[in-house]
């Protein structure tokens, strides 16, 4: 057994030490397998990420410009890429919910996992909920049903998405492929009509800030700007990183889940490009780099609503639902594989009928919901999601080096190409881009340290102390324990 590690028992869960006993308490949190094959895996990869390509990103014009935002999508493109290697080759060796928990407890230990997780955590519970506010203001502005931006819009989506969820797996991840897929279409019907009226000269029409360093027409903000920009140009792949949190549900996932990854980064990177010069270059930088709409605002800039600037303002509506669908199951996963092993309270990984966490999607939608409908403010709660993601980056590229170096001989169905540099590539970046929270909104850095406290201070005095060694990550790094101690004996 693992040292802080113990199996499970006590009234909550009817279960006794030894082999039985922990067989039992992993049957009540069993989840669906087989349910999800590389198609829907990829379709959840870009689900994950399209609302960015609606809105968010083009806020990065105001500190960098286009000639920042473009060197920061970029630089954040390639961290992107040079984590998703490496997940691959984690997936692959480790295929089960904890994704980068999981991948961090072998690398790192107990508090490395821990610190992981829960950094994956604030980014899935927050994420949801500003999304959830965002979707209310495309509901008002579309004047559907005669409703307004509130906490009714807010608990309907809530509600109607995690009851599913609830429904099953693959249910969830059958619609979610379909929104999806509606909302990718009209990314390339928006790109065709914004093109016919794409003006290069448009893109430097920022006016360059003379007391900035470096400041020209294509770094209007200085070179600084283009490190301020980093956060935005995220917006183009954030949570992209969450498609091992699904490994359990797919089918043979040592194979689909490299290969989802892949295609899913590829689309991604497809789409960030062609919506970042054609919305920029239609009407300009100046005139998209602080609306809420800016694909709209690129079709028809003051001027009257047409029909293709209404159709993408209705599949923005999709492309938000598709990441707050999404997001509301990766956090459910990433929640119940902390549940199993004990870092969090282990009610919350029982599974119902249909293996579905039921408790681990209720209580997080209740939490978003609840903040969605006390703070009003999306772009904060975006901005706390964005510095846990660069936490759990940074962590997990960590976790690919660490073993690369003190395990080479693991067995490895996918390996990474460039290995453990590739990994160093997204380490470095991701450190850059959690400094750079602090240069777009410091309130929101120090919120997400706030509540990393609060969870440190819960794993440090109790929950460290009863983990259960049954659970799958747990076995996983009590065996490459076991295996070092043989070696030195």
């Amino acid at each position: 057994m693992a040292q802080g590690t113990e199996t499970p028992a006590g009234p909550s869960d009817s279960t006794s030490p030894g082999a039985t006993g922990s067989a039992a308490y992993l049957r009540r949190r069993t989840l669906r397998r087989g349910s999800a094959g590389w198609l829907l895996l990829t379709g959840l990869g870009v689900a994950y990420v399209v609302s960015g390509d609606f809105s968010g990103w083009n806020i990065g014009l105001s500190k960098g410009g286009f000639g920042g935002l473009a060197v920061a999508m970029v630089l954040m493109g390639v961290m992107y890429a040079c984590l998703v290697f490496a997940l691959a080759e984690l997936s692959a060796i480790l295929p089960t919910a904890g994704g980068g928990y999981g991948f961090a407890r072998r690398a790192l230990g107990t508090w490395g996992g821990f610190l992981t997780g829960t950094a994956i955590l604030i980014e899935y519970i927050l994420a949801p909920a500003a999304i959830s506010l965002f979707i209310g203001d495309y509901v008002e502005s579309l004047g559907l049903f005669g409703l307004t931006s509130g906490w009714p819009v807010y608990l309907a989506c809530f509600a109607i998405f995690i009851g599913i969820h609830l429904w099953g797996v693959g249910e969830a991840l059958r619609f979610s492929l379909v929104v999806t897929a509606i909302a990718v279409a009209a990314l390339l019907i928006f790109a065709v009509g914004a093109f016919t009226e794409f003006d290069a000269g448009r893109l430097n029409d920022i006016p360059a800030d003379p007391s900035a360093f470096g400041s020209n027409s294509w770094l209007p903000y200085g070179l600084l700007g283009i490190w301020a920009a980093f956060p935005f140009g995220m917006w183009f792949f954030l949570g992209v990183e969450g498609v091992p949190l699904a490994a359990e549900e797919a089918k043979d996932p040592v194979r689909s889940m490299p290969k989802a990854l892949a295609i899913s980064l590829a689309v991604l990177v497809f789409l960030a490009l062609i919506t970042f010069v054609s919305a920029t270059g239609a009407q300009g930088a100046n005139a998209i780099k602080e609306a809420g709409n800016p694909l709209v605002v690129a079709l028809q800039g003051t001027g009257e609503p047409t029909a293709l600037s209404r159709f993408v303002n209705y599949a923005g509506l999709a492309g938000l639902v598709a990441s707050f669908f999404s997001l509301i199951f990766a956090g459910s996963r990433q929640l119940f594989a902390l549940s199993r092993a004990g870092y969090l309270p282990r009610f919350l990984s029982l599974t119902n009928r249909r293996k579905s966490p039921y408790l681990g999607l209720l209580i997080p939608g209740v939490i978003g919901f609840t903040l969605a409908a006390w703070s009003g403010n999306g772009g904060r709660m975006l901005n706390v999601a964005v510095f846990g993601a660069t936490i759990s980056y940074a962590l997990m590229a960590l976790s690919h080096i660490v073993l690369r170096r003190r395990e080479p001989d693991l067995p490895r169905p996918y390996r990474t190409p460039g290995g453990a540099g590739t990994s160093g590539v997204a380490f470095v970046l991701a450190c850059s881009a959690l400094v750079a929270t602090f240069l777009v909104d410091r309130d929101a850095a120090f919120i997400a340290l706030g509540v990393y406290a609060v969870a440190l201070a819960y794993f440090a005095f109790y929950s460290r102390h009863r983990l259960v060694a049954a659970a799958p990550e747990e076995e996983f790094a009590a065996l490459a324990a076991a295996e070092a101690e043989l070696k030195r004996d």
